[in-house]
C-alpha cells in the first residue's frame, strides 16, 4: 500500500479520492532514507515529526526498508530514553542500504588502485589518497589562531567541502571538542580494501587543523559514520625539561697524601 501524504488525506476528506503517485511514494522513501543516513540511529516519532508523516505511513516505510535489508532497528540505550516505558526503537542504515546510495564505480575504483599499487607500490597509493584527500579541501586554509571558535568554524568548512564531495558531512559539539561526522562514503567499499583513503583523509584535517585529531568510527569498519573528534583546547607544547644549575666542579689534584 501506498503512503498516503497529507495532502492526499485532504483530498479525500473532500470527496476527491485518488491513489497515491508512485512518485510520491519514491521521494517519500527517499527522504527517509536520506534522514536515516545523516541523522541515524533515529526513531520513527522523530521521522513523522520531520517528515509531517503519520506513525502508520513511517512505519510502512521502515518496514519495507528492513525486509529489503537497507535499515535495522535497535532499541534505544536507557540514557536516551524519554519518559516511561520500553526503550524506542531506533533505526539506521545498513552496508546493503548505503550501497545503493551512489557505489556504482566501486569495482573500476577498486581495480585501477590495485594496478597502481602492482606498478608504484604502497607508496603511490598513499600518495594517490593524499592527493584526492588535498583535492577536495582544495581553497581551505588551515586555522591560524587556535582558539574553540576558529577551529570549530574551520571544523564546518571542511564539513561543507566534504558534504559536496559527496559525503554528506556535518559537525556536532561534544564536551571540550567538535566531532566531523561523515555519514556517507562514496568509496566505502574501496576503502574496506584500501585503508590509505582513511588515512589521508585524516592527515588533512590535521594539516588544517594544526591539532591532534582523532577517528572513532569508519563506515569501511561497519560503523554508521565516520567520526573524526577535534579538540577545542588548544593542546600544550611539551618542552625540554630544565635542569636545576649545578655548581662548577672543582678539580683537586688527590695524591692520597693530605694537604699541607
Amino acid at each position: 500500500m501506498g503512503l498516503r501524504n497529507d495532502d492526499e488525506r485532504a483530498g479525500r476528506k473532500a470527496g476527491t479520492a485518488s491513489a497515491p503517485a508512485p512518485a510520491a511514494e519514491g521521494h517519500t522513501r527517499a527522504a527517509i532514507v536520506q534522514l536515516l543516513l545523516e541523522d541515524g540511529p533515529i526513531t520513527a516519532t522523530a521521522i513523522g515529526t520531520r517528515l509531517g508523516l503519520t506513525p502508520a505511513g513511517v512505519r510502512r516505510h521502515l518496514d519495507a526498508l528492513i525486509d529489503s535489508g537497507q535499515a535495522r532497528a535497535s532499541r534505544s540505550a536507557p540514557w536516551q530514553q524519554k519518559g516511561r516505558g520500553r526503550p524506542a526503537k531506533q533505526y539506521q542504515l545498513t552496508a546493503v542500504g548505503r550501497g545503493r546510495l551512489g557505489h556504482a564505480y566501486d569495482d573500476l575504483a577498486g581495480a585501477a588502485i590495485r594496478q597502481l599499487g602492482e606498478i608504484g607500490g604502497e607508496q603511490a597509493i598513499a600518495e594517490f589518497a593524499r592527493k584526492r584527500a588535498r583535492t577536495i579541501v582544495a581553497g581551505i586554509d588551515a586555522v591560524e589562531d587556535h582558539t574553540p571558535q576558529h577551529t570549530e568554524a574551520k571544523a564546518e568548512e571542511i564539513a561543507e567541502a566534504f558534504t559536496d564531495a559527496g559525503f554528506a558531512a556535518s559537525t556536532r559539539k561534544v564536551g571540550a571538542g567538535v566531532q566531523i561526522c561523515q555519514h556517507h562514503c562514496p568509496v566505502a567499499h574501496v576503502a574496506e580494501e584500501f585503508p590509505q583513503l582513511c588515512e589521508a583523509e585524516l592527515e588533512a584535517f590535521r594539516d588544517l587543523l594544526g591539532t591532534h585529531v582523532q577517528r572513532l568510527a569508519t563506515i569501511a569498519n561497519g560503523d554508521c559514520a565516520c567520526t573524526t573528534h577535534v579538540p577545542l583546547l588548544p593542546i600544550p607544547k611539551k618542552s625540554a625539561p630544565q635542569t636545576a644549575a649545578q655548581p662548577a666542579t672543582v678539580r683537586t689534584n688527590d695524591s692520597g697524601r693530605s694537604a699541607e
